[in-house]
Order: structure tokens, then C-alpha cells, then sequence
């Protein structure tokens, strides 16, 4: 389905009205793997084939699922909880759809823990996952075996906190995160504050190297990706049904809000959550993927629709 004259959607998969696709990661072979909030769950997304695919269920948490990372090629880690929280390890190495699989808890967390939230991989081994309602990121460093794992807080910071007492108290603060590996900076976003932000993270210790900065503010950001060559973010917009472009650096967005999709609403991305780029190097920084919840936190007037995984083409 066209948007315009130079955006192209296709949907991918779908599922039911109420499932809240979370976050993702897209495969080396073009599929993906998926974590459902609502139901606690991490999907298996079989590669398009031109047509709609049918998702299969992996595994069932026992709390929330949130962000997942491939911290080496073909495992992967998921962050999971409120309150508290559970790393798990999913070894997907030659593994087939038809085969059940057990992740691996590699670390739990009790204590000082709001919700997880995004989370990126900053080095071989380090993992940070933002923590939407405690203000603040957890940095994981996974031992070199990968299956067991220390925590610590990286950072905590006002421009983290989410806004208990305001117009829309459930909103995250902190929320989607990326590293850019080549300007040494972790971006982040803040739904409830609605911001875009930046820190500049030292490249050896992988711990942040400075304060970090305003680069765009006016749309309430869930996740997102970058791309360092053309220096732009596409950020998905939950509540606000779009998907946003974004500069990399704050003098790069004096100008107008920069829409791809979604002014005015484009029924298919109803509750963007989470933005991927096409692992394909031909479709670079050209294709992307878009995971929606079908508008559970800001519905549309007739109800809730399917949730979706979307192609983008720019």
C-alpha cells in the first residue's frame, strides 16, 4: 500500500486485536523475533515470502516482556519484568521452527528496579536496558560464556524520569534506546517527556563520557533506529501513530516535525512501538520494519486494531 508518493507499506504478519508487539529483532535469514507485552511472550516470525506469514509462539515469561538484543549472531538476550526483573538467553544456533526451546535466566534482578524497558547492545559483551519508571539505565555485562551475568547502573538522570503526576501518569520515561558505534553516542528516548536525547558513551569502558543532551523534543518516541551514514533516527511515535524522522544531531531539527507516515493517520500503523532497518545490505537505510499494538494505549474511535509487523520502503 502506497503512503503518499514515496513510502511504500506491506504487512508482513499479523495478530489479534490486543497484543502488544513490544520490541524486536530481525535475523541474519530475514526473520524475526518478536516480544509481546500483553501476553508475556517472545514470537517467531518466519522470513516474507510476498505474502502474509504465520507467526509461532516461543515461549511464555512469567512477567512482562520487553527488550530484546543479539549480543552474537543468533543469540539473543530478553529483558523481562516490572518491580523486578529476568534476563533470559535464547541460543537459536541451528535451531528449526518444529524444535521447542528453554532459554537460559542468565540474571535477576530484585532490588531498585522500575520496569525494563529498550535495550541495546554498547559493546562485545554489554547490554543496556532502560528502566522507564525508576529514571535511570541498568548496564549487563555478560561473562565471556554469555550465560550467566553482572548489573549495575549506568546512569541516572532527570531527563530518564517519567511524570507520576501528570496528564498521562502510566507513560514511560526512558524509553527505546540504540548505540551509534561510530560517533560514540547512546540515544534514548523519553515518551512522557516527550524527547529525543543523547549521551556520549567513552568507547573502552562503554560507560557515559559527558551529560547528556537534548536533540529533539515535541513527539512522544517509544523505539527507534538510526542510520549514521545519512544521520537520521526513524521514531516510532505509540501513542501518535507515526513515524518519525529525526537528525542525529540537535541542530538538525530547527525545522518542521518530520512525519514519514502517519499525518494524517495510515490505518495499517495504528500504535507503532518499535523500528528495525532491513538486514539486507541492498535495502539499507531504504527498508524498514515497524511493529504495532494495534492502538491499545490510544485507540481508535471504532476500537482496537490487529497488531502488526509492517515493511516500510522509503
Amino acid at each position: 500500500m502506497n503512503v503518499g508518493t514515496s513510502v511504500h507499506v506491506v504487512e508482513v504478519a499479523s495478530f489479534p486485536p490486543g497484543y502488544f508487539l513490544e520490541n524486536f529483532v530481525m535475523r541474519a535469514n530475514g526473520s524475526f523475533l518478536v516480544t509481546v507485552l500483553s501476553h508475556k511472550q517472545l514470537w517467531y516470525i518466519p522470513p516474507e515470502r510476498g505474502a502474509l506469514v504465520d507467526p509461532v509462539l516461543l515461549h511464555t515469561f512469567d512477567m512482562m516482556a520487553m527488550g530484546i538484543v543479539e549480543a552474537e549472531p543468533d543469540v539473543f538476550y530478553v529483558a523481562t519484568g516490572k518491580g523486578r526483573a529476568r534476563i533470559y538467553r535464547f541460543d537459536l544456533r541451528g535451531w528449526t521452527p518444529e524444535v521447542p526451546i528453554s532459554p537460559h535466566v542468565v540474571l535477576e534482578l530484585e532490588d531498585g528496579v522500575g520496569m525494563v524497558n529498550g535495550s541495546c547492545l554498547v559493546g562485545p559483551r554489554t547490554i543496556l536496558i532502560a528502566d522507564c519508571f525508576a529514571g535511570k539505565m541498568w548496564r549487563i555485562d555478560l561473562e565471556d560464556n554469555g550465560m550467566s551475568a553482572t548489573a549495575r547502573e549506568w546512569l541516572r538522570h532527570d531527563s530518564m524520569t517519567h511524570k507520576p503526576h501528570g496528564p498521562m501518569p502510566d507513560q514511560p520515561g526512558v524509553n527505546g534506546v540504540r548505540y551509534a558505534a561510530k560517533t560514540h553516542y547512546l540515544y534514548y528516548t523519553n515518551t512522557a517527556q516527550q524527547t529525543f536525547m543523547r549521551v556520549a558513551v567513552d568507547p573502552h569502558t562503554f560507560d557515559p563520557a559527558g551529560e547528556p543532551e537534548l536533540v529533539a523534543t515535541g513527539m512522544m518516541g517509544d523505539d527507534f533506529c538510526i542510520d549514521e551514514e545519512s544521520g537520521v533516527a526513524l521514531v516510532t511515535t505509540h501513542r501518535e501513530n507515526t513515524l518519525d524522522r529525526v537528525s542525529l544531531t540537535p541542530d538538525g531539527n530547527a525545522g518542521p516535525r518530520d512525519s514519514v507516515i502517519g499525518n494524517p493517520v495510515f490505518d495499517l500503523m495504528i500504535g507503532p512501538t518499535a523500528a528495525a532497518w532491513s538486514r539486507n545490505p541492498s535495502e539499507h537505510g531504504r527498508v524498514v520494519y515497524v511493529t504495532t499494538d494495534g492502538g491499545i494505549k490510544a485507540p481508535m474511535p471504532d476500537g482496537l486494531r490487529p497488531a502488526k509487523v509492517l515493511r516500510v520502503t522509503l
